[in-house]
């Protein structure tokens, strides 16, 4: 590996807008923000969605009902299989 040529891989926060949940991870991302986590000071990334708030891991998933769907447009047009 040449040397000098990657970015820096560090520990960051990461703050989910949606819940407020915060976590520790790592990343090369830039950021210029900073936050104090338990007890020390991170980068601080803002992310719009995460598994905190995303509705698959939350369990709030709304199932569509596609064969209801299929079936009125068929009787709406007298589409016969």
């Amino acid at each position: 590996m040449k040397k000098d040529i990657h970015p820096n891989y560090r520990p960051v926060v990461f703050k989910d807008t949606a819940s407020g949940t915060l976590f520790l991870s790592r990343s090369t991302a830039e950021t210029k923000e900073k936050i104090e986590y338990e007890g020390q000071e991170y980068p601080l990334l803002q992310v719009e969605i995460s598994s905190a708030s995303h509705p698959f891991y939350t369990g709030k998933q709304q199932l569509v009902d596609t064969a209801g769907r299929v079936e009125r447009f068929k009787r709406k047009y007298n589409i016969k299989n």
